[in-house]
């Protein structure tokens, strides 16, 4: 065999291995019993509906109206449900702390950090079926100008409420899908 002629096998012999060793990982998952959360089939009609029936809670202040618009959007699509099966019930607190210091002591950035402790109860029920605490932490840049810090500030804040509340969304489609 021509050195040429080996060099072609070993060439056919490695995108084999490399296709085999693509494969291997799916026919791993689909052995432990994998199933995608919103996969097709009756599990997500009924994932979906279950989402639908949750009343949000009303929370307080500004920051808790976002939350609550928020949560309602991702599992209400298509607006509050007229008979709900559940209630949810998120406690909101916000951290804001400064880093990056100057040297006159002014500092120049930020971290907010926005934590939720949730609790999903059945209507008129007081035990929690799910509980559970969702947190994020977004960062800004405090500028000289005060109307462009406080602008940096309500959109760091808007962005840590939309990863909780998706965070929280997808913690109660997993639940409903079990």
């Amino acid at each position: 065999m021509s050195w040429s002629n080996r060099r072609l096998s070993r060439r056919a012999f490695a995108r084999r291995a490399a296709g085999t060793a693509a494969i291997l990982p799916v026919l791993a998952l689909a052995g432990c019993g994998f199933q995608p959360l919103y996969g097709a089939g009756a599990n997500n009609e009924t994932v979906a509906a279950n989402l639908a029936a949750v009343e949000v809670e009303p929370l307080r202040d500004r920051t808790g109206q976002q939350m609550h618009n928020f949560l309602r959007d991702r599992l209400n699509p298509k607006g509050q449900p007229t008979a709900p099966s559940y209630t949810l019930q998120v406690q909101l607190t916000e951290t804001l702390s400064e880093l990056g210091v100057r040297r006159d002591e002014t500092a120049t950035r930020a971290n907010l950090k926005m934590h939720a402790e949730f609790f999903l109860r059945p209507v008129g029920g007081q035990s929690a079926l799910l509980t559970g605490r969702s947190s994020s932490t977004t960062s800004y840049d405090i500028l000289s100008n005060p109307f462009a810090t406080t602008v940096s500030e309500a959109d760091a804040r808007e962005r840590a409420l939309r990863e909780v509340a998706d965070d929280i969304r997808t913690r109660l489609a997993l639940y409903f899908s079990r």
